[in-house]
């Protein structure tokens, strides 16, 4: 059978694909923010809690603030690891092989413009605050400083994150749909047989 781009199943296909690797990152760019959150919150809570910290008297509990960061790495990434291992299962079930053709497709096509688009945004912002806070435009503490400084802020989690993990999306569905290929047609047949 040939796979052919005006049947509405391969459409779907590619538009899912397309898809994925934004609904990914930006489930990845949340996760980031809630475990700095969390981070956050436990640097306050230290500093409460110990004053000495800030004179130096006092040593910070270095395990407290790790295990936050690895225990949020961790738990916020169940999701967008699940949405990489389901959606060609699950696409697979109910519109059969050739849409898991067409779902990898669109999410190679748009997630590695999506990766390359935000290793370089990120790495932009990144030497635009380094830059100003060498003197240009002001320095540290001006406007532009400031400005710069929140635009790293998406910057550091695109480069460093989103980025490179739209990669391991596409890895994974690409080993999950050849790893269940024979399962995912035995289901459809049956969804077919259920449906119809």
């Amino acid at each position: 059978m040939n796979i052919n781009l005006l049947d509405p199943k391969i459409l779907i296909g590619l538009f899912l694909g397309a898809m994925l690797p934004f609904v990914f990152s930006s489930l990845s760019m949340r996760a980031v923010g809630r475990a700095a959150g969390d981070m956050v919150n436990e640097v306050r809570r230290q500093f409460r809690e110990k004053p000495g910290i800030l004179e130096g008297t006092e040593r910070p509990d270095y395990a407290g603030c790790v295990a936050i960061s690895t225990q949020g790495a961790q738990r916020e990434m169940v999701v967008p690891s699940l949405l990489a291992v389901i959606a060609p299962i699950l696409t697979g079930i109910i519109f059969g092989p050739f849409t898991v053709i067409a779902l990898l497709a669109g999410a190679l096509t748009s997630g590695f413009v999506l990766a390359i688009m935000m290793a370089n945004a990120g790495g932009a912002w990144d030497n635009a605050k380094k830059f100003i806070e060498g003197g240009a435009h002001g320095g540290k503490g001006s406007d532009a400083h400031k400005a710069a400084v929140v635009g790293d802020t998406v910057g550091d989690p695109f480069k460093d994150t989103s980025g490179p993990s739209i990669n391991i999306l596409l890895k994974l569905m690409s080993m999950v749909s050849i790893v269940f290929v024979t399962t995912v047609i035995a289901l459809n047949d049956l969804f077919i047989r259920i449906f119809s």
